[in-house]
């Protein structure tokens, strides 16, 4: 067996036996276990496995991974939600969902007056890939990347460091941080979205008789809708567009695990919740195995600081206007998340922090940022291109 097959099997065997280990140990019901799967993944990143054997079938297995898991868990995530409870904190949504990208517009117009004599070449430029990066995530990127003409090389230079400085961020709020917004932020969370069948003691995972026989053939109920889910959104993205695009495969994928959640059979599904974390604990270990800091060298140290100072400033607006609009700790939180680092991540924060209630906001807040980010991308630039 290669070491490539190995990673491969310890990506798919660690989430089950972490998810095992979740109901016998106090430990790791203490730690968490998204942040368990981080550290896994960040083990094999830092012994260097990764990079022995055959990187490239690893990172084909990497990206089939990635790709599937998160499409498949977040409808497995939402069956359980009651959609109609949702819409009482639709205004609170719409309200962190404006906050935050008013304090990504300010926060990269404030970084880029402040590094515009810093020497960083084409600022105006990378100052619009960060504004779609910190709206919509990767895929607003890269088509603002093309879009502004801007050269490979500094696209991979500049992802790299927003991996680098966005990363710890998510550790941070899966390790606990997001206790630090709860005290900051101590409103009333609005946020109802579960079936009241459903476990609301506070702990978002409940793996007892998750392996049980009188439980199993229903929850693979569940996951047989989630992947007939994914076959229709890529059947409908290719149709739409002749790829596979990540925006509609969400869109799609999120539309139909609400309208299905109206139904009280698919409500009562039994443990879909803990299945989609463990597709999502499935993606943490294999985006924390990608980590890689080897670019970090003195010469780009500015453009470094240049993408940290416009995440700081974001966070630290987002936070302030939060406080001003009563949103709660959590909401705060997967707004950010959802904006700052895509959907996808969305759920692994959610089950570190213990209340899946906020995942729909999370994921439609995300959405939207998806939509406009390409838009606002391509906007900052031309706008800042005129005030050099």
């Amino acid at each position: 067996m290669t070491i490539s097959t190995i990673i491969t099997v310890i990506y798919i065997a660690a989430p089950i036996l972490i998810a095992a280990a979740y109901q016998r140990s106090q430990f790791v019901r203490r730690v968490g276990t998204v942040i368990i799967a981080y550290a896994v993944g960040l083990v094999l990143a830092v012994t260097g496995m990764v990079k022995m054997g055959d990187v490239q079938a690893l990172e084909s297995a990497q990206n089939i991974i990635m790709d599937i898991s998160v499409p498949i868990a977040i409808p497995l995530m939402l069956f359980n939600c009651n959609f109609r409870l949702w819409t009482h904190s639709l205004p609170k949504t719409v309200l962190a969902l404006v906050g935050g990208l008013l304090s990504i517009t300010v926060a990269v117009v404030v970084t880029f007056f402040l590094f515009r004599n810093s020497g960083i070449g084409g600022l105006d430029r990378i100052s619009g890939l960060m504004m779609g990066i910190y709206t919509g995530g990767t895929l607003n990127f890269f088509a603002l990347g093309s879009a502004l003409r801007v050269d490979e090389s500094v696209i991979l230079l500049v992802y790299a460091f927003e991996m680098l400085v966005t990363f710890p961020l998510i550790m941070f709020i899966v390790a606990g941080g997001y206790r630090l917004f709860r005290r900051l932020l101590p409103f009333p969370d609005e946020s109802i979205t579960l079936n009241s069948d459903v476990n609301t003691d506070g702990d978002a995972e409940d793996y007892s008789h998750f392996f049980a026989r009188s439980t199993f053939g229903r929850t693979m109920i569940g996951l047989l809708l989630a992947v007939l889910f994914l076959a229709v959104a890529a059947g409908i993205s290719l149709l739409i567009t002749g790829v596979l695009s990540e925006l509609i495969i969400i869109l799609v994928i999120t539309t139909l695990a609400i309208a299905a959640s109206f139904s009280e059979k698919v409500r009562n599904l039994p443990k879909t919740f803990e299945l989609g974390m463990v597709f999502i604990l499935m993606f943490s270990v294999v985006v924390a195995s990608k980590f890689d800091v080897s670019c970090l060298n003195s010469s780009a140290l500015t453009l470094m600081c240049f993408v940290l100072t416009i995440m700081c400033i974001t966070v630290a607006l987002h936070l302030i206007l939060c406080r001003i609009f009563h949103i709660s700790g959590d909401l705060f939180t997967v707004a950010n998340i959802g904006m700052l680092c895509s959907p996808p991540f969305i759920p692994p924060v959610v089950g570190a922090m213990g209340n899946r209630k906020v995942l729909i906001s999370g994921i439609i807040i995300g959405l939207v940022g998806y939509a406009v980010g390409t838009y606002m991308g391509i906007g900052m630039a031309y706008l800042l291109k005129t005030l050099m």
